[in-house]
């Protein structure tokens, strides 16, 4: 395994190294485990494509895409949308936005190229925080699950506080779409008391084999 690139993770937590494999590329936490490779991203389109299932006949959708990742969820939800969408990426990362520029665009077909598309390098409990006119849909895969791993901050997305803000960023009917390596009845009670509706979708990580993940899409009504 070929070590391309590494670059540090905002916060001085740590840094994520970019790596290649044979042809597939995977980022990972430096001396720590994998979180993303090209090869297995069944469940990432997933996310993307169930979450805005729907939207393409919404005009003007507004969408909110946490966690850039390798491009999948953003490549699938794009495919979803109608050409009037707006689609917000928060990306706190910037060594992740560059390599989606450079190495990995090939592998989602370049999503990041998307006049549709605008990249914000922040923290995505920010824009989150900052919502004014609301969200037809968020998007969140910046951990394995509702928990930080990749940063401790992230603890608050998926806190009673966390998805209070995300409820109010989202319009009426609006969708929030967690993606998530396993289950976890605390983080499924707290969407249920934040006034979501919910839905616990299992999926596989590589077309239809592999592990199983968690998809949680929790509806404002």
């Amino acid at each position: 395994m070929e070590l391309i690139d590494r670059v540090p993770i905002p916060g001085g937590t740590g840094e994520l190294g970019l790596y290649r494999r044979g042809s597939d590329l995977l980022i990972r936490i430096m001396g720590g485990q994998d979180l993303m490779n090209t090869l297995t991203h069944g469940s990432e389109d997933a996310l993307g494509e169930i979450t805005c299932t729907g939207l393409g006949q919404r005009s003007l959708a507004r969408v909110l895409v946490g966690g850039l990742g390798m491009g999948f969820t953003l490549s699938a939800a794009l495919g979803q949308l109608g050409s009037d969408a707006e689609v917000i990426v928060a990306e706190l990362v910037p060594g992740v936005v560059a390599w989606n520029r450079g190495p990995i665009g090939s592998y989602a077909d370049h999503p990041l190229r998307d006049p549709r598309v605008t990249v914000q390098e922040v923290d995505v409990a920010i824009v989150i925080k900052a919502a004014s006119t609301g969200f037809d849909a968020i998007l969140l895969d910046v951990d394995n699950g509702p928990e930080g791993l990749t940063r401790e901050d992230n603890q608050w997305l998926y806190s009673r506080a966390g998805l209070a803000s995300s409820f109010q960023a989202l319009r009426p009917g609006g969708v929030l779409g967690v993606w998530s390596a396993g289950a976890d009845r605390a983080f499924s009670k707290r969407l249920h008391k934040i006034g979501f509706v919910v839905t616990e979708v299992a999926v596989r990580a590589h077309r239809g084999k592999g592990a199983r993940h968690l998809i949680w899409l929790a509806r404002k009504p």
